[in-house]
């Protein structure tokens, strides 16, 4: 039996085994990258610029969009500019090895809810009286899973003051105060 004709038993466990890649199936298996497959990514934030901050943010895949929580503590209250930095470098003690944001379509900056705006864009995190701050956007334009729009690799920068969502390239939102390396879980 040639490979375009298969019998009717003999296709469907064939067709099955191409969508569960179970290891029951016939012939060589292929495990697929543990990067690729990765559907969460996390970061923990580190002081920079001279502050005191910590915090750590998780990213978590859902179909065509990525659930971005940041929590932060110890920073100054008010607005703060967030944003995903090309670079998965926050060597330097003014995080600005992090490079600039991630923007991978060449678009201006802008806000969340704006187009154009930076992939890496996320907006504004507010910081409460008692220095802490809990922010949750859902984007698209981002992944987790490997390839040009993946978040894993880059760094995740809080910045001293707001975003004011206009000025390029960066939002004119000051410092950077705390840097995080996102991995993928």
């Amino acid at each position: 039996m040639n490979n375009r004709m298969r019998s009717g038993r003999e296709g469907f466990l064939l067709g099955i085994c191409l969508l569960v890649t179970s290891a029951a199936c016939p012939g060589p298996q292929v495990k697929p990258d543990d990067t690729a497959t990765k559907t969460a990514a996390s970061t923990s934030l580190e002081a920079r610029s001279g502050t005191s901050i910590s915090g750590d943010a998780s990213f978590a895949q859902e179909g065509d969009t990525v659930r971005v929580v940041v929590n932060v503590k110890g920073a100054t209250p008010g607005e703060h500019g967030l944003h995903i930095h090309e670079k998965g470098d926050c060597s330097a003690a003014d995080a600005a090895s992090a490079g600039p944001h991630f923007n991978p379509h060449k678009m201006d900056h802008g806000g969340v809810e704006q187009s154009p705006r930076h992939a890496g864009d996320l907006g504004n995190m507010t910081i409460g009286a008692d220095g802490s701050g809990r922010h949750e956007v859902v984007l698209k334009g981002l992944t987790v899973v490997a390839g040009e729009l993946s978040v894993v690799g880059r760094a995740l920068v809080l910045h001293e003051k707001p975003d004011d969502l206009r000025t390029q390239p960066s939002g004119n939102s000051g410092a950077r105060i705390g840097c995080g390396v996102i991995v993928a879980k």
